[in-house]
């Protein structure tokens, strides 16, 4: 039986609302036919600004309780509403909205009412005049369900990365380039590339340092700390491969001769991935679509989000493309499937 997956609106003044509904409208013949089933989770109000706005869906996304039965598409509050959202503008409404949402969210898929949850962007300057002091949703979803050591995965078609650090000032990669992180972000990305179906998936380790530290002359992690895991790991019967340098490992990514990389810190793994998955029009030099997809590793639970940000700029108007949030769809569906297989 099909679980429903939540989506959580993120910050309501964002584009969530409005990705939300064309996404909705895109997929609603599966979600006619009970092959998708999708709670939102976040401010009623907005969502219905979005519907009217747009007028993409044929009745209004009905409102549903928390515990009560819900049909293959519904809106769940997640708190009360305070002063009316504004679509751009920044507040502390904006950013509780966000948090519930996301709270409700792991409270549901712990209790196995849902199979996982999709998030919509928040905006963290927000989330923090909440008063919730977290770096973004991966360190929210960490606290929430308990577990230290999560990993971040970005995916956009086979370029497929995962992070040893993420928001950290690049001063302080090194000291957190340790055996038993690298290690857990391996055994995770081996785990998540099952979940998706790759029977044995080879996974690159990308260099630190450049030309993975030249000897020793650019600096000795990748030989002191890298190698010697990437050694364990395939004692162990994993498939690793490294440490690559940089400027080589994406490219053999792209052309299929690995299935992941292990990337050792944001920048370095979010570029290729952003570079490729943003569609730029030459004419005008502005992103017309996005593909790509952020995926949590070592959760209880399955979450996978849009790989954009809140958009303020653009956030009502219209404009804001849905591609992203499908994919995050696909990929929270794939890995719910398969762990029901397992």
């Amino acid at each position: 039986m099909t679980s429903h997956l939540a989506i959580t609106m993120g910050d309501p003044a964002g584009i969530g609302p409005e990705i939300i509904v064309k996404a909705a409208a895109r997929l609603k013949h599966r979600i006619d036919a009970g092959d998708l089933k999708l709670v939102v989770i976040g401010s009623a109000p907005s969502l219905r600004r979005a519907e009217r706005a747009l007028g993409l869906l044929p009745d209004p996304v009905p409102e549903v309780a928390e515990d009560g039965d819900w049909p293959a598409l519904c809106c769940l509050q997640a708190d009360a509403e305070g002063a009316p959202i504004e679509p751009g503008r920044l507040s502390a409404d904006g950013g509780r909205f966000a948090y519930k949402a996301i709270e409700a969210g792991v409270r549901l898929a712990l209790a196995g009412r849902i199979g996982g949850i999709v998030t919509a962007p928040l905006n963290k300057e927000a989330l923090n005049k909440a008063g919730y002091h977290y770096a973004g949703h991966t360190e929210m979803l960490a606290e929430l369900t308990g577990v230290r050591g999560s990993v971040m995965m970005l995916a956009h078609g086979n370029m497929r990365v995962s992070h040893v650090t993420t928001h950290v000032a690049l001063e302080d990669v090194p000291k957190r380039l340790t055996p038993e992180r690298l290690r857990l972000v391996i055994d995770l990305t081996d785990r998540a590339l099952k979940g998706l179906g790759l029977a044995r998936p080879k996974i690159a380790v990308a260099a630190l340092n450049p030309h993975a530290g030249e000897g020793g002359l650019f600096g000795r992690q990748d030989i002191d700390v890298s190698a010697p895991v990437i050694e364990t790991a395939n004692a162990d019967g994993l498939d690793v491969h490294g440490p690559v340098p940089g400027d080589t490992v994406f490219v053999k990514l792209r052309a299929g001769q690995y299935d992941a990389v292990v990337a050792m810190y944001h920048d370095q793994g979010h570029i290729p991935v952003k570079l490729l998955g943003f569609e730029i029009d030459p004419a005008t030099g502005k992103w017309m679509d996005l593909s790509g997809v952020n995926i949590t590793l070592g959760l209880p639970i399955i979450r996978t989000s849009v790989d954009h940000g809140t958009a303020f700029d653009i956030a009502g108007t219209g404009v804001a493309n849905e591609r992203s949030l499908i994919e995050a769809i696909e990929f929270a569906e794939k890995l719910a499937a398969n762990r029901q297989a397992v």
